[in-house]
């Protein structure tokens, strides 16, 4: 059995045959689903489907991307929801900052307040962090450590072979293990996972992104988590069941919501 930690139902590409993406990974034993919050179009979508199916949940947040989107306000009108049990995927991403120098020095600052913003409201509110690092790992972890995060937790999403990170598992974070594991390309990640503590990774999409091999070039959907689990148990020489066990425990120790329904 596997859980789905982060994979975007809400998203277009799903919008035609939802229901069947869902039916196709509850038959492949996938049992549960975390709906991450990027963007506030989506929400109303990922609440629909949060409340037709029990192993759909889901979580409010602003990506970095969007930071110009945020408002508490809204945060705190879906944070109130039942099936809300996270706050993210929220946090740093410098591979798409603006050319202009005074541009980049804006985003970087606005992003930081924003993330700030928001690890101090999963604390308020008092639900894990969803965690969004690319290329921006010295800073991620400095925001994390000097506001508290470990007060909440949360998962580092798409955990990206940064060792500086493998600190914060001491900090009640987890590592979100997706496709990237089966990338030709992922050497850095294969050589990290083993330093990865087993009680700290969890499974996870990003769907409809980063598919895993062999079905690169498609879109990405819960059921090939199974794959994920696969090259897991290669690497860390043991079984796709235990790879399977090890990650369901560990997601229902971090979203304990989960247990409800498991």
């Amino acid at each position: 059995m596997i859980i789905d930690t982060h994979c975007h139902l809400d998203n277009e590409q799903y919008y035609e045959d939802i229901d069947e993406v869902i039916q196709r990974a509850l038959e492949h034993n996938i049992k549960g689903f975390l709906i991450p919050g990027a963007d506030f179009k989506d929400l109303p979508q990922a609440i629909k489907l949060a409340e037709k199916y029990e192993q759909i949940f889901f979580s409010v947040g602003i990506h970095p991307y969007d930071i110009d989107k945020y408002d508490e306000k809204i945060m705190q009108e879906f944070v109130t929801h039942p099936k809300c049990i996270a706050i993210g995927e929220c946090g740093l991403d410098y591979y798409r900052l603006p050319e202009d120098e005074k541009e980049k020095e804006e985003n970087i600052k606005k992003q930081k307040e924003v993330f700030i913003a928001q690890i101090e409201f999963a604390k308020k509110v008092k639900k894990p962090l969803i965690v969004h690092i690319r290329e921006a790992s010295n800073d991620s972890k400095q925001i994390l450590e000097k506001y508290g995060a470990k007060e909440v937790g949360g998962v580092l999403h798409c955990y990206n072979a940064s060792e500086h990170l493998l600190s914060l598992a001491e900090d009640n974070f987890y590592f979100g293990i997706g496709g990237v594991l089966t990338f030709k390309n992922a050497r850095k990640l294969v050589e990290i996972l083993p330093k990865i503590p087993l009680e700290k990774l969890i499974i996870e999409t990003d769907g409809p992104y980063l598919t895993p091999h062999p079905h690169r070039g498609k879109r990405n959907e819960p059921y090939y988590t199974i794959f994920v689990a696969q090259k897991m148990a290669e690497l860390l020489n043991l079984s796709q069941e235990e790879i399977e066990n090890l990650t369901t425990n560990n997601a229902k120790t971090l979203f304990k919501q989960f247990s409800n329904i498991i």
